[in-house]
């Protein structure tokens, strides 16, 4: 395979400089602030140096974060982020989150995304297990993930506050399955 961070029209990529504004308006969506414990906004500065940084090696940052480009012919347009995160190289784990913009949801994209990040963490990171955590009333979420084989495997009761209601949030693995030689 010539590119494993390729499939289908949407490839994965390092973020770029060029994707800061990108960044900036995904990044301060307040609406999206409650997932990823965020308080406050993010300013265009810590961006830039994230995108700087983001090279760093999985091992000693513990995280990857990937731009989800959609593939138009000779264009491409940006349409979100995977990311992994608490990447636990000695048991072999890590989390995934992903987001799309709206415009670019229920087209098939994150599956396709998803499917190429977990090519990645099995194949080449050599993880053995994958988790996220999903608010109960995700259903696109849910979906998502179960349809890539994510199992449930427990409840985390009231563990999000979004505006003044608490959340159940679901907790979701993916277990590569060894095979005895």
């Amino acid at each position: 395979m010539k590119n494993m961070l390729q499939f289908n029209g949407i490839k994965l990529r390092a973020p770029e400089p060029d994707d800061v504004d990108f960044l900036f308006d995904l990044e301060n969506d307040s609406r999206l602030w409650h997932l990823s414990n965020t308080q406050s906004p993010f300013s265009r500065f810590d961006l830039e140096q994230y995108v700087l940084m983001a090279d760093k090696d999985i091992y000693s940052s513990r995280q990857i974060r990937f731009i989800i480009e959609k593939i138009e012919g000779k264009k491409s347009k940006t349409i979100g982020t995977v990311d992994i995160f608490d990447f636990e190289p000695k048991h072999k784990r890590a989390g995934v989150g992903i987001t799309l913009l709206e415009d670019e949801r229920g087209k098939g994209f994150a599956a396709i995304a998803l499917k190429i990040l977990i090519r990645y963490a099995f194949g080449y990171l050599k993880l053995c297990q994958l988790y996220c955590e999903i608010e109960q009333d995700n259903t696109a979420s849910i979906n998502l993930f179960e349809k890539a084989g994510f199992k449930l495997s427990g409840v985390k009761k009231q563990w999000l506050i979004r505006g003044f209601e608490r959340i159940d949030v679901l907790f979701y693995q993916l277990i590569e399955i060894v095979k005895p030689e």
